[in-house]
């Protein structure tokens, strides 16, 4: 750099000097925002993703989320396939990208999401603060949705946090279950119907197909 500098002007130094700063503070804010994100894969990589003919994945989709407009549109996004077809790998993609954009994103297991809700409930003021924090990330993905039943305190905690994301931001779903499922593992009540009513109607649904993407990962290594 310091070559550079000598054969230019004075202005276009300054120019160099203050967009090597902007790109270094660029950088470091983008790192920032993706270790924060907490992402279970913070190697996921939009633009890498394996094997998408063979596992029938919408190549132009999966483009469109890249440029995380849904999350400006305060869209959804629902990632479904069978196990191991690597729904949660392309959530953390998704949220790396979003960190990318400078955009707040937080990643977390719906079983982690359960038992952090379950231990607010012992602490006065600690629920309040667990749904102000939850509702504050501009995109939030919750991998293994509905993997096992939700209780009716999570029921209760699910209705109010989607309530309160409606229309303000944007939330990603990676599960092995269809849309048909989700009342019956809802509870099949009122909740249920609360809960789907908040999420459904403005969404983006994503197949990611049955392949393998573990078996392939240990045959490839193998």
């Amino acid at each position: 750099m310091r070559q550079r500098l000598h054969r230019r002007s004075f202005e276009e130094r300054v120019r160099l000097v203050v967009d090597d700063a902007y790109s270094t503070f660029t950088h470091s804010k983008v790192a920032e925002l993706i270790r924060r994100a907490g992402l279970r894969y913070p190697n996921a990589d939009m633009r890498r993703i394996d094997l998408l003919d063979e596992r029938s994945l919408n190549r132009p989709l999966l483009t469109q989320l890249g440029t995380c407009s849904f999350v400006t549109r305060q869209q959804n996004v629902v990632l479904h396939g069978f196990t191991g077809s690597g729904e949660s790998y392309l959530g953390c993609a998704i949220a790396k990208r979003a960190c990318e954009h400078r955009i707040r994103a937080h990643y977390v297991r719906m079983p982690d999401l359960e038992e952090a809700w379950v231990a607010a409930q012992d602490t006065p003021g600690s629920a309040g603060k667990f749904l102000r924090k939850y509702a504050a990330f501009t995109l939030h993905v919750i991998d293994e949705w509905l993997l096992d039943r939700p209780t009716e305190l999570m029921r209760g905690m699910l209705l109010e946090l989607m309530e309160r994301r409606y229309g303000e931001s944007s939330t990603v779903f990676c599960t092995q279950y269809s849309q048909k499922d989700w009342h019956q593992r809802l509870g099949s009540g009122v909740h249920a119907d609360a809960i789907m009513d908040r999420i459904i109607h403005n969404t983006v649904w994503v197949e990611t197909g049955n392949y393998n993407m573990r078996e392939h990962a240990a045959l490839t290594t193998a």
